[in-house]
């Protein structure tokens, strides 16, 4: 009589366990599904980094190669690939051993999208260069 009562008054006991269990799964479901799209949008933020990145030293061969070539400073901006490459210069002279140099320094910055939003991406670049031969 005592083992009856005690059954009955765990009957709901088992109901109450599954529908825990599945609340569980369901948020571990949610969570995994939200783990993968984190690590896709990651490995394409890298590559939107590493775009970037080509982009502005794309930017500091141009620039390089218009102020050795002209024997001053030329600055400009160009589109490539999507992204807009915006590169300034300027110029120091040097004298060593009797001979004037001229040291370009480049200043080179790739960027797509909108500052702010999620997809923005941009990378700076720098470099000096001299078309003196040693």
């Amino acid at each position: 009589m005592i083992r009856d009562g005690l059954l009955r008054s765990q009957k709901g006991f088992s109901i109450v366990t599954a529908l825990f269990i599945l609340l569980v799964l369901a948020v571990l479901g949610g969570f995994m599904v939200t783990m993968s799209g984190v690590q896709s949008r990651t490995s394409l933020w890298a590559l939107q980094g590493a775009r970037a990145y080509h982009a502005a030293r794309s930017g500091l061969e141009w620039g390089g190669f218009r102020a050795l070539n002209a024997g001053t400073c030329v600055g400009g901006s160009f589109s490539i690939d999507g992204f807009s490459v915006t590169v300034s210069c300027s110029e120091e002279a040097f004298v060593e051993g009797g001979r004037n140099y001229k040291v370009y320094s480049l200043t080179s910055l790739a960027e797509s999208g909108n500052y702010g939003d999620r997809d923005y991406v941009s990378r700076q670049l720098r470099a000096r260069m001299t078309g003196a031969t040693p």
